[in-house]
């Protein structure tokens, strides 16, 4: 568990505890990257392994997962009811993120992020393999309820009078960029943002070695959003479920939600406000 002044510390584990529990009955690592190939390459030994783009969502329309098929990725993966589950990744664990935020929004409660993920994992020489492990098959199903109320949609976007976060970088703000120079498929029709919005980029909120900044330097970044009706929003709500997590998990805010249409979305919408600069 990480402290740190934190809301609810239990939702991160450190390297010191996961590596004392890498062989924990109870405990199943998976990791979740930007990358998918990087698991491929090496991971945590016992780690399973998910796809981030074609495990999480569905195959078809732009959805992710429902309880029932949720349920089986859990079952393969060998969670079971007692089992909790620690999501790592790259990147500041941006994608780790992302899982623990669907995992969430579909009732799935015993789940951590690694603090700092796979770079802080790698920066102290922890062990990694290249053996895929083979976990016994459950028969777990999600039947608890859902949480719809960690997410927005269109709708609801266009009529909200909520605070925005752009968690963007500054250049896709401002409408310099439609996406990460690395991410170029993946781009709105147009440039901007959502009007009002603040642009605060998630990865402020980590440490040089992908850890979280303390509960007191996260209220310093987040000094102008006040605990009320917050909504994130990034390219494809990647980015903003790092915030939301940072702003819901560790600093304890009590209706952040996250819009995952994001920008692709709203920057391809026809007659919607955009703001430039």
């Amino acid at each position: 568990m990480v402290t740190n002044g934190y809301a609810t510390p239990q939702a991160l584990v450190d390297t010191n505890w996961l590596e004392a529990h890498l062989d924990d009955p109870q405990v199943r690592i998976i990791e979740v990257d930007e990358d998918t190939t990087a698991y491929d390459r090496n991971h945590i030994r016992g780690a399973v392994g998910w796809n981030w783009s074609t495990d999480l969502h569905t195959k078809i329309g732009r959805d992710y997962l429902g309880q029932q098929a949720l349920s089986e990725l859990l079952r393969a993966a060998g969670v079971d009811e007692a089992t909790t589950v620690v999501l790592y990744g790259g990147n500041n664990n941006w994608f780790a993120a992302y899982a623990y935020w669907i995992m969430k929004l579909r009732g799935f409660e015993r789940v951590r992020l690694l603090d700092g993920g796979r770079k802080k994992w790698e920066l102290e020489g922890r062990e990694l393999t290249e053996q895929v492990p083979s976990h016994p098959r459950t028969s777990f199903t999600l039947t608890a309820q859902e949480h719809p109320e960690i997410r927005v949609l269109r709708d609801e976007v266009l009529t909200s009078r909520a605070r925005f976060i752009d968690v963007r970088s500054p250049e896709e703000y401002r409408g310099e960029k439609l996406a990460p120079d690395h991410l170029p498929r993946e781009q709105a029709q147009v440039p901007g943002h959502i009007p009002g919005a603040v642009n605060i980029p998630w990865a402020r909120a980590a440490n040089e070695d992908g850890t979280f900044r303390s509960a007191d330097e996260l209220r310093a970044l987040y000094r102008d959003i006040p605990d009320g009706d917050v909504i994130a929003y990034c390219r494809i709500g990647e980015r903003s479920s790092h915030t939301w997590f940072a702003l819901t998990e560790l600093l304890g805010y009590r209706n952040v939600r996250n819009y995952d249409g994001s920008w692709t979305e709203y920057g391809s919408l026809v007659g919607v406000p955009v703001e430039m600069g």
